[in-house]
């Protein structure tokens, strides 16, 4: 029977960079599961027509060591960019966030398009992870990423994971439109203050820098995404027009919209550790955005925080394959 040493599930940062520390390490006998066409998660980028536009994380900030000394490699393989704001830059990716994860990820195993159904214990054996499709496949240990909720459903009940439960998200709407003449959004491109209320920013990926064409996402609140979030995507999306119709600028045709969902978008509540230790000795470690190192500063699910605690849950599996 083909054992991994670790099989991570999710793509997205925490999960790439929990895989970059086993491989800095020598633990080459490990794959990424993402259940999705690219690596990513949250870093996403989709393409519309001629245009592009992220509809997940737009940008990130530092404030951790670890994350600054990446953050140098990255500009000087210009991978990424100084956007806006002082005194924290906002950093975004040259051509997209999804192609950040995608850099990151290049030199790591990965199987894409694969979802996981659960992950059970088997007795006085590995872990078995089952695929949705029935396949299984087996793991001495798993790192799981997905947001909270996710984990606690893929986890086995023989588990103690009460804990994941301290940890609720709000969900996301994002309505993504593609305009015929440039929009009314000054540069650089980004609006988070004095906006219509329900929405929490306004993104024109051309000012940007990423899409050829004029796209812009428009990012609605957690309220107000809650309040909507049962309605058909039609509904949605001509109640946002309608909202931010100011921005678009006079006489402009909207050539194409679309609505992007996200279920579980930011953490109300986190977990203040890095990480969750399940089972003996690091037997399934959780980990994700919503698990905030003890002296987080900023207290919130963001880019450094789905970093760090990739990078701290790595470093225990480390120590749990070597010690």
């Amino acid at each position: 029977m083909n054992v991994k040493d670790v099989v991570l599930i999710g793509g997205g940062l925490s999960g790439i960079m929990a895989a970059s520390i086993l491989k800095r390490n020598g633990i080459e006998n490990f794959i990424i599961l993402e259940k999705s066409k690219s690596v990513g998660g949250r870093l996403a980028t989709r393409r519309i027509g001629e245009g592009k536009a992220d509809h997940g994380a737009q940008f990130f900030t530092v404030r951790s060591k670890e994350l600054q000394d990446e953050v140098e490699k990255w500009l000087q393989a210009g991978w990424i960019k100084k956007w806006f704001g002082h005194p924290y830059p906002r950093y975004t990716s040259t051509d997209g966030m999804n192609t950040l994860t995608k850099k990151l990820a290049q030199h790591l195993p990965t199987k894409l398009n694969s979802q996981v159904l659960h992950v059970r214990e088997k007795r006085d054996g590995p872990l078995e992870i089952e695929f949705h499709d029935g396949d299984r496949i087996n793991a001495k240990h798993v790192i799981i990423t997905p947001p909270a909720p996710q984990a606690f459903e893929l986890i086995d009940s023989e588990f103690d994971k009460k804990q994941l439960n301290q940890i609720s998200f709000a969900p996301s709407l994002v309505g993504l439109f593609t305009l015929e003449k440039e929009s009314a959004i000054p540069s650089p491109g980004h609006l988070d203050e004095q906006l219509p209320d329900g929405v929490e920013r306004i993104v024109d990926h051309q000012k940007k820098g990423i899409s050829k064409t004029v796209t812009i996402s428009v990012y609605m609140t957690g309220i107000w995404a809650e309040k909507h979030y049962e309605e058909s995507d039609q509904s949605i999306l001509e109640k946002i027009k309608a909202i931010v119709e100011q921005y678009t600028g006079p006489n402009n045709s909207l050539v194409h919209c679309q609505l992007k969902r996200w279920k579980y978008a930011e953490a109300k509540e986190v977990f203040h550790s890095p990480y969750i230790e399940l089972g003996e000795r690091g037997k399934i470690i959780v980990c994700g955005d919503a698990f905030l190192r003890e002296n987080d500063e900023a207290g919130r699910t963001r880019f450094e925080s789905a970093f760090l605690s990739g990078i701290s849950a790595g470093e225990r599996m480390v120590d749990c394959l070597k010690g």
